[in-house]
């Protein structure tokens, strides 16, 4: 004879049985099927901003399917190695500028500060998907078996240092950490671009191997510790917003499904989205509420010197190939409309 205790507990017996069937296994119980290794330009306390909140969040979402582990900047290979590496399948992912990573494409230059390409940062992700720049980029990447995921912008590029400037005359002989094509440019008015490696960059400063840096806006050198090794910081800048990308290697790329590839895409936006607030916000609050750097300016009359050269250099750099004319166009074309259509897009 079945009793009523005997039959609720056969009851809650089969209830737990169902459930467990129906309940999905915890997310970490076993290895995932997908793991890419991602190293960006980024040293881990910048890193906290520009990155990893977004592969935090891919990888919540993502669970067992796929795991993207983070690697900072020089922690697997060197910044200069990272195409390399990526290309080789050494790495999967990369997030850098194109002249960083020592990019073998005609777009290289462009990466990173190409001078007075930008005004604010909003222009960069308008240029790649309003004016063209994500289809050259998608072509000079994949003759090179790597994967252009998605490009954003970031900080402007403004000049720390240990002493103060307040003309051209100040930049001569200073030696600057700096990108390759910025330190280019900069050269013909008398800085001397240093590459170290980023980690190098703070105990350089301190042992006069630099007097600068070239490398960021002021949210950054507060960020990584530069605010505490420089005393001043120039308000005039060489461009407007740095122009970074996600890259991937080719054939993992291919590898996933469509649902992780539009996964990938909705992080990476939100990673742009993160970095237009949380830099356009730090640029204008450090600036105000800082007590690190005193604030420098070299008046506009002889700045302007800089932005004219800066055409003739967008000119020589065009007529070095096909691809580079094109992208040279397109900035040219943006930047006159953008003055053509006045306030707030451009002030003079």
């Amino acid at each position: 004879m079945t009793t009523r205790r005997k039959f609720l507990a056969s009851a809650s017996v089969a209830a737990l049985a169902g459930a467990a069937a129906l309940t999905p296994p915890r997310l970490y119980a076993q290895e995932p099927k997908i793991r890419w290794r991602l190293q960006t330009y980024a040293g881990p306390a910048l890193a906290e901003h520009v990155v990893k909140p977004a592969i935090d969040s891919f990888n919540r979402i993502a669970g067992k399917e796929m795991q993207i582990e983070l690697y900072f900047a020089d922690q697997l290979v060197p910044t200069g190695e990272l195409f390399r590496a990526m290309q080789k399948g050494t790495i999967d992912a990369v997030q850098s500028d194109d002249d960083s990573m020592a990019s073998p494409t005609e777009v290289t230059v462009f990466g990173g500060y190409f001078p007075f390409a930008s005004r604010y940062s909003l222009d960069v992700p308008v240029l790649f998907n309003q004016y063209g720049l994500n289809e050259i980029w998608d072509e000079e990447y994949s003759k090179v078996g790597v994967k252009h995921l998605s490009a954003g912008a970031w900080d402007p590029c403004h000049f720390a240092t240990k002493e103060p400037i307040h003309s051209l005359e100040d930049l001569k002989g200073k030696r600057v950490f700096t990108f390759p094509t910025a330190g280019r440019f900069m050269s013909q008015f008398g800085v001397v671009p240093v590459q170290l490696p980023w980690e190098d960059i703070e105990v350089a400063v301190q042992t006069g191997e630099l007097d600068g840096i070239a490398w960021s806006g002021i949210t950054e050198d507060y960020t990584v510790g530069w605010a505490d090794v420089t005393n001043y910081f120039l308000t005039n800048n060489i461009s407007g917003a740095w122009a970074g990308s996600f890259f991937a290697n080719m054939d993992r790329y291919n590898e996933l499904p469509d649902h992780l590839k539009e996964l990938l895409k909705l992080t990476m936006d939100s990673s742009h989205y993160y970095r237009q607030w949380w830099y356009w916000g730090g640029e204008a609050k450090l600036r105000t509420d800082g007590t690190k750097m005193k604030l420098t300016t070299i008046p506009d009359k002889e700045w302007a010197e800089v932005e004219k050269a800066a055409r003739v250099f967008w000119d020589e750099v065009a007529q070095e190939s096909e691809t580079k004319a094109r992208v040279v166009k397109i900035l040219k074309q943006y930047n006159e409309k953008m003055e053509k259509a006045g306030r707030p897009y451009r002030y003079t």
